[in-house]
């Protein structure tokens, strides 16, 4: 590891709840000559940052004391403006939906849709995966049909067409999904958006569509999927969750009842979870527990 100056360290020092194992041996490599960036580039690749979040977090922390006027270790930059982010409202914006999104259970059948909804989840989501289009076609609107007559908003995870084709209340998509995505036809439709982000770069990149909620994560380790980035943890979802603030914001990777409390704590608006609910014995149960600790 490189050697920090004194204004790195005091910014390493302050922020240790947003720490991770650094992978390997980062290269420390500057696009600018400004003192408060270069301090900062330092810091977030010693806290564990991958490069292009730690270029982000130092350029929004030179905006930040350019804009204030003062160097302040203490202040991990939350503005907004800082990062780059347009000010809202937003005309282009997606619908949106309600700010707390609560217990958002991810299922992976119409069947378990239909379980939670009736269970009285307040947001569920449709995960299923097959390469049978038809197949696909059926479960959505399976899904579709399940939640009719709950309160449950259902979201589509990656079928975008076959959500706006059968009517669902919003669609999620990836990162990978924002390249191939139709979002002037998902809009059009009037279908609300959430966006998977895994790190400052790709919240910035996020946001440049004006989702309806924002998804943040993994908070934890999962087995569920591979993971680009290493689980990032309650203090860095907290400051994800202030940047965006704007934003209904979703916690999202490796999250159990044991981890509600810390999840709350960060003041994102909902927590995702997957075998929290479907790997329990008594699946009702368990979203019945969730969602009042949520609640208290």
């Amino acid at each position: 590891m490189f050697e920090l100056n004194s204004d790195a360290r005091a910014i390493v020092a302050a922020h240790q709840d947003k720490a991770i194992p650094v992978a390997g041996t980062p290269a420390l490599n500057f696009s600018c000559e400004d003192a408060a960036y270069r301090s900062a580039k330092q810091a977030a690749l010693a806290l564990g940052f991958v490069e292009i979040d730690a270029e982000c977090v130092a350029r929004a922390w030179q905006a930040q004391v350019q804009r204030t006027g003062r160097f302040d270790p203490l202040a991990w930059p939350d503005e907004p403006a800082d990062f780059g982010l347009r000010p809202w409202p937003r005309r282009e914006a997606f619908p949106a939906c309600p700010k707390v999104l609560g217990v958002y259970a991810v299922l992976p059948s119409a069947e378990w849709v239909g379980r939670m909804a009736r269970a009285g989840v307040p947001t569920v989501q449709l995960r299923f995966k097959s390469d049978d289009a038809a197949a696909v076609r059926r479960e959505v609107q399976a899904a579709v049909d399940a939640v009719r007559g709950t309160a449950a908003l259902l979201f589509i995870n990656d079928h975008w067409r076959e959500a706006i084709a059968a009517g669902a209340y919003g669609v999620h998509l990836g990162q990978e999904d924002m390249e191939i995505a139709d979002f002037t036809a998902i809009r059009a439709a009037g279908l609300r958006l959430g966006l998977s982000s895994h790190g400052y770069a790709e919240m910035v990149r996020a946001d440049n569509l004006s989702p309806s909620y924002l998804a943040m994560g993994a908070v934890y380790p999962t087995t569920l999927k591979r993971m680009a980035t290493a689980p990032q943890g309650p203090g860095r979802l907290a400051a994800y969750a202030r940047l965006m603030r704007h934003y209904p914001g979703v916690a999202i990777g490796g999250i159990s009842a044991a981890e509600l409390p810390a999840i709350k704590a960060t003041g994102v608006g909902s927590l995702a979870v997957v075998r929290a609910i479907t790997g329990e014995a008594d699946p009702e149960q368990a979203a019945a527990r969730l969602m009042a600790a949520w609640a208290a």
